[in-house]
């Protein structure tokens, strides 16, 4: 690149500075939003357990053991407990309690716990989220086998010396088959990758690059739609300069605003969140090539838009599927195979994989390196393909 290139590229460059310093909306909106929604989507995903979910406890069987249970499942902080007497409202009436879930003892439940013929709990459940069902479920489930192993030992602990004594007669393999079935079997466990299980390390890549793909893809697809709209775009292609020179000279003052965002949400995670990050370096190669093909993405928008109204339009139909498809917030695993397939074709997919190998695996290149092909292909495609439709536009 001769030095009449990068004159002509700054020249381009400034303009466009110009414009978004002279635009205070569009200077509000970069200042502003970033570390805005970093702060509300960071704490929206702060926690990945649910907590305090309000529930309803209503306890039909006033006896020592049930009151056990009882005490047991209000220590239980995954519920936000509201008890209340039987027949006081319907049970099933969880929408008109303000509720996510009511359990229900009912009458008789200890003694048939005596006898051998145990009565079912209720547990009534708001399964319009799928998500927050199973957990609230687990959670009761949980505190169920807990208190029946309590219970379990006192049952043992008040035997008679006679059946003790009794078992002592019994043959050695028996005996130890008959303890290790009364002992809880436990699990050691031990997890790896993300060993404080903060939901907010899994999901900061997805924060970040939709506050990054939104801003950038938005305003980039702005750029030469309101040139056409105030009739300067055919200026400028009939001058000297070249199509390439136009699209650097386009990109470059964004991309620079960009790299400034980026360090400022990832400043803000740090200190707020208290977000490590590892290997910063390679982080800041994967941020950097997201960054210019979703800036190529805003330029192809914005060469195929007649008005800036039409260019924000197109970029809310390729960002509202980038939302749910990408797996920023959940695991891709969890789409069907077909809308996986789909879901390589977005740079925000690739962006959160590369990401998460780096800073939660610390997994080597090999991994992570289809990744950045895939975003330098896809730098590569959208800016060769802008090009080409500001020369149809000359033509």
């Amino acid at each position: 690149m001769n030095r009449s290139s990068i004159a002509a590229i700054a020249s381009v460059a400034r303009k466009e500075f110009l414009h978004i310093y002279r635009d205070r909306r569009v200077l509000i909106l970069l200042l502003l939003l970033p570390p805005l929604f970093t702060l509300m989507f960071g704490h929206a995903f702060e926690v990945g357990e649910m907590t305090d979910a309000p529930a309803l406890l209503i306890n039909g069987d006033d006896t020592p053991r049930t009151q056990r249970f009882v005490d047991r499942a209000l220590a239980n902080k995954t519920f936000k407990w509201r008890t209340q007497a039987p027949g006081a409202t319907p049970e099933t009436d969880l929408l008109g309690q303000g509720v996510r879930a009511a359990l229900v003892v009912p009458a008789g439940w200890s003694e048939g716990l005596a006898n051998g013929k145990p009565i079912p709990l209720r547990l009534y459940l708001d399964a319009s989220d799928t998500n927050i069902a199973p957990q609230l479920l687990g959670s009761v489930q949980q505190t169920m086998g807990e208190f029946q192993l309590g219970e379990r030992q006192e049952i043992i602990d008040a035997l008679p010396d006679e059946v003790f004594d009794l078992a002592e007669k019994l043959p050695l393999d028996v005996r130890q088959q008959f303890v290790s079935a009364m002992e809880p079997w436990s699990i050691e466990e031990k997890m790896l990758y993300n060993p404080k299980k903060r939901f907010i390390d899994y999901v900061l890549p997805g924060i970040i690059g939709l506050i990054l793909q939104l801003l950038t893809v938005t305003l980039m697809a702005s750029t030469i739609a309101r040139e056409r709209e105030s009739g300067t775009l055919y200026q400028l292609i009939v001058t000297s300069l070249q199509r390439g020179e136009i699209v650097i000279g386009k990109v470059l003052p964004y991309l620079a605003i960009s790299l400034g965002l980026i360090l400022v949400i990832v400043l803000l995670a740090g200190w707020h969140f208290r977000v490590e990050f590892y290997q910063p370096g390679v982080l800041a190669l994967i941020c950097f090539l997201f960054l210019l093909c979703s800036l190529g993405m805003g330029l192809v928008i914005s060469a195929i838009s007649r008005t800036q109204t039409q260019a924000i339009q197109f970029s809310v139909f390729f960002l509202l599927p980038v939302f749910v498809l990408s797996g920023a917030f959940a695991p891709l695993e969890q789409l069907p195979a077909a809308i996986r397939w789909i879901s390589e074709l977005f740079p925000l997919t690739h962006f959160c994989r590369a990401f998460r190998l780096v800073n939660l695996y610390h997994a080597p290149l090999s991994f992570y390196a289809p990744s950045l092909l895939a975003l330098c292909a896809g730098t590569l495609i959208t800016f060769v393909g802008a090009a080409f439709l500001l020369r149809r536009i000359e033509e």
